[in-house]
């Protein structure tokens, strides 16, 4: 007659037993996961000059993905990529993290820069640029040495800058961006792409005058067709040329084709051959791309590189059109803030003022520059 409560009673304490052993088996694995976390750095990234607080804005509702964003900074170019670093980090709510690429005179300035002002809280790494990678890789005419700006390469390595990431935005500090970057980073490429970039032919600022020479916005106008070793690789030269100032990259597949070690192949042609840099266009950075991604990229959406503000000193875009592009790119001679250029207004709303008083804005509208 008891064996029944009996039974009860023995399920009951070996019920017990189970819930005060899982218990502590829990508040066991709650400090070992503790003790993980606070021995990593954030991203698990332990050289990364990351500031850990996370501004209270960005708390809710933020999408915790890391986007990476490569940007170069020239000491004396260091006020553009601040301003592009601010827009992008005030119109976003995503966890961007920048990787500014630069030279080891440029650090210090760099950090000051960012420590003491409104980009306190940014996430950041300082990553420095080695430009003895160039070397047999870039031709430089005798005399002009000091043209040779070895930052412009740095897109060209990106999967070694962002060790980590399977995608990256990569933008010039000639920038500004007036939405959410989130979107841009969403881009989808097709199957087998590495980049996605803004082609010139397709995009609201297609065929812009180059030195009065007429529309440039082919490859005619960047690779020098006369040259066999051009001619062998069947490229139609009115095929329509990209801007590679704003593109997204799928580093997986960047790193699967080799895409770099393509790049460094262009690039030692033309010091052997020049294939390029006699052109009408001038550039020797935008033509290894173009060979290595013809035919073979995506298309981002041209309101995300609304370029050619920099290419003279008059508006060429209406201001409902400027409110409208999600980023305005001032490539071309006349930089925002250095020269007269067109809606610097705009991007001066997103400038920082140098704390250490070294980098400041020329006057536009002084005689002494409009004589020049």
């Amino acid at each position: 007659l008891f064996i029944f409560p009996v039974n009860i009673s023995i399920l009951i304490v070996v019920v017990v037993i189970f819930l005060l052993v899982l218990h502590h088996n829990l508040l066991g694995l709650s400090d070992f996961l503790k003790r993980e976390l606070s021995d990593s750095s954030p991203l698990g990234l332990q050289p990364i000059d990351f500031i850990p607080a996370i501004p209270q804005r960005l708390v809710d509702g933020r999408n915790d993905k890391e986007i990476s964003v490569v940007i170069a900074a020239s000491n004396e170019r260091l006020g553009g990529a601040i301003a592009a670093m601010n827009s992008i980090y005030q119109n976003t709510r995503s966890n961007v993290v920048f990787y500014i690429v630069t030279l080891n005179d440029t650090v210090d300035h760099l950090r000051l820069w960012l420590s003491n002002t409104a980009l306190k809280n940014l996430k950041y790494r300082i990553l420095h640029f080695d430009p003895g990678v160039l070397e047999g890789k870039v031709q430089v005419a005798s005399g002009k040495a000091d043209t040779l700006k070895p930052l412009t390469f740095a897109r060209f390595y990106l999967p070694s800058l962002v060790p980590h990431a399977e995608k990256a935005i990569y933008v010039d500090d000639d920038i500004i961006v007036q939405d959410d970057i989130l979107e841009l980073y969403n881009t989808p490429l097709k199957p087998g792409h590495a980049a996605a970039f803004s082609d010139d032919c397709d995009s609201t600022t297609n065929k812009f005058a180059v030195h009065g020479a007429g529309h440039q916005y082919n490859y005619i106008g960047f690779l020098d067709y006369k040259k066999e070793t051009i001619r062998k690789l069947a490229m139609k030269a009115s095929t329509c040329s990209f801007n590679p100032g704003v593109f997204v990259a799928n580093l997986t597949e960047w790193k699967l084709q080799n895409i770099t070690k393509q790049l460094e192949k262009w690039m030692t042609l033309n010091v052997a051959e020049e294939l390029y840099s006699q052109t009408l266009a001038g550039s020797i950075t935008t033509p290894p791309l173009l060979i290595v991604f013809y035919k073979q990229h995506s298309s981002i959406d041209p309101m995300w590189n609304v370029r050619h503000l920099g290419s003279s000193a008059g508006k060429r875009y209406s201001p409902q059109f400027v409110k409208a592009a999600k980023l305005l790119h001032w490539n071309g001679h006349f930089k925002p803030w250095g020269r007269t250029a067109s809606y610097a207004e705009v991007w001066e709303k997103w400038y920082i003022p140098d704390p250490t008083g070294k980098f400041s804005l020329l006057r536009r509208h002084s005689k002494a520059y409009e004589a020049k």
